[in-house]
């Protein structure tokens, strides 16, 4: 028992430990060998959404493919897609690949014929390699019991078997809205940045969006007089999700609130959301 009580605050620690304080004490490791690993992971996620569904790139991302600062403390590329059944699929990165920072993101904001979850991929270094999988939820949870069983249930011990991992450290955001958004197998966590854990990620990432695929294959129609709702829904958790991100701090800082707002909105896909908002009324 003593041994217990004495390892428990060093873990507690070490799973709310902010990004930034991860970066003050590796602030210049050159990660650009995850980055390219990593970005091709993603991008195959990417294409292959891209090859079952009809989307054109957004104008609002025009130009993103690669900017940087005028500083050169930050560098990245935006991309991001829109269509019939897909609201936003985003493929980007944002970071420095020379200074330990990354945060690369695919993620996959659905529109409302089906309920199927919304899909996020990411993967960060700080410079420790941070990764992230999700099932967004469509609906709450909590009063959705057949949803969870449905969605939730099937990932449940491939979750709890990444969880046991010891290689592998709880990340805990300090952004309370960012834990409200986490369903019951939100994977975030960290772990030494090497190829071996990279693979790890790779190979749960497998059976992951193979998992999402089939439930898009096997998806219900939601009637038609629902959709308003649901995308009332979608749109709102969409946007909350990337205004309330803590991580919003550093490209702030850098930036300034004019460029950093300029982001924001085009991350968000504010112009897409003004297109197509009441487009189920």
């Amino acid at each position: 028992m003593q041994a217990q009580k004495s390892e428990a605050p060093a873990t507690r620690g070490t799973e709310t430990k902010t990004i930034m304080e991860f970066l003050a004490e590796n602030p210049n490791v050159d990660v650009s060998r995850a980055w390219e690993r990593c970005w091709n992971i993603h991008s195959k996620i990417a294409e292959r959404v891209q090859a079952r569904f009809p989307v054109q790139r957004h104008p609002q991302t025009a130009g993103e493919d690669y900017w940087t600062s005028p500083d050169g403390q930050l560098e990245g590329c935006f991309k991001a897609y829109t269509g019939t059944e897909v609201d936003w699929l985003v493929h980007s990165w944002l970071g420095n690949r020379k200074a330990s920072i990354l945060d690369m993101n695919a993620t996959v904001f659905l529109s409302q014929q089906n309920r199927v979850p919304h899909l996020g991929i990411i993967f960060g270094t700080i410079p420790k390699l941070y990764f992230y999988a999700e099932y967004m939820p469509r609906v709450d949870l909590r009063t959705n019991y057949d949803y969870l069983l449905k969605y939730y249930e099937p990932a449940n011990q491939e979750f709890l078997q990444f969880r046991s991992d010891p290689k592998w450290t709880r990340f805990v955001s300090h952004g309370t809205y960012l834990r409200a958004m986490m369903s019951p197998i939100a994977t975030s966590s960290h772990a030494e940045l090497n190829d071996d854990n990279i693979g790890t990620c790779e190979t749960y990432l497998v059976k992951f969006v193979d998992r999402w695929f089939r439930w898009l294959d096997d998806a219900e129609t939601v009637p038609e007089q629902e959709r308003a709702a649901q995308q009332e829904y979608d749109y709102k958790v969409r946007e909350l999700g990337y205004r309330t991100d803590p991580m919003n701090v550093l490209p702030q800082k850098v930036l300034g609130m004019d460029e950093f707002n300029r982001r924001l909105d085009m991350r968000i896909g504010t112009r897409q959301m003004a297109e197509t908002r009441g487009r189920w009324t």
